[in-house]
């Protein structure tokens, strides 16, 4: 059980995109660790209130809720706004997670929502090994995100990290990879290395 959580919290994992650089192929959808990479994501955070998936509807084995960005390919912060959008009005907190990251766990997610428990900053995020923020694997609060995507104003086709300038910020170190994504081949094959040796 993830405890220590501040106030009534919710989940919104992102899962659109074109998987360019993998050759268009459904990130998502790709099986990592005998599971599917939007069910790892889902799996880190079964014990939200609501979860809210932006993207194609695919089977899942947790039950969730589905909405699309308007229009569709309008980019991750059109995705995060239509996500929250579908939040009940108790929600005070959203835990908003990319569906490419095959480590994230409920401890990720512990750890975020604790550190958003035991700071005032309107959101806490990892950094990765790099110290570079990442917004898509972050913990916020609710009204002051609402607030930030009002003042950014037109979100299609802008990155998460548009909202950065609108919030106050707290951060927490990646210790456990949890902030390492699939992009590209090379990024898979670090995850599926068998299936690496098949193509060889």
């Amino acid at each position: 059980m993830i405890t220590g959580t501040p106030g009534t919290w919710a989940t919104v994992v992102l899962a659109g995109g074109r998987g360019r650089r993998l050759g268009g192929v459904d990130k998502p959808a790709l099986v990592v660790g005998g599971r599917s990479l939007l069910d790892t994501a889902l799996a880190a955070c079964t014990e939200s209130a609501q979860i809210v998936v932006v993207g194609p509807a695919r089977p899942t084995l947790t039950a969730v809720r589905w909405t699309e960005e308007s229009p569709a390919g309008s980019g991750p912060l059109a995705a995060l706004s239509a996500g929250i959008g579908l939040l009940s009005a108790d929600v005070e907190v959203v835990v908003v997670l990319a569906a490419d990251l095959p480590a994230v766990e409920v401890g990720t997610v512990g750890r975020l929502l604790a550190g958003l428990d035991a700071s005032r900053a309107d959101a806490v995020m990892l950094t990765d090994q790099k110290g570079r923020l990442q917004p898509l694997l972050g913990a916020y609060r609710l009204p002051e995100l609402r607030h930030a995507l009002n003042a950014v104003g037109d979100v299609r086709d802008l990155p998460v990290g548009r909202l950065l300038d609108h919030l106050t910020l707290a951060t927490i170190p990646d210790i456990h990879g949890a902030a390492n994504d699939i992009d590209t081949p090379r990024d898979l094959a670090q995850w599926t290395p068998d299936k690496e040796e098949e193509r060889t």
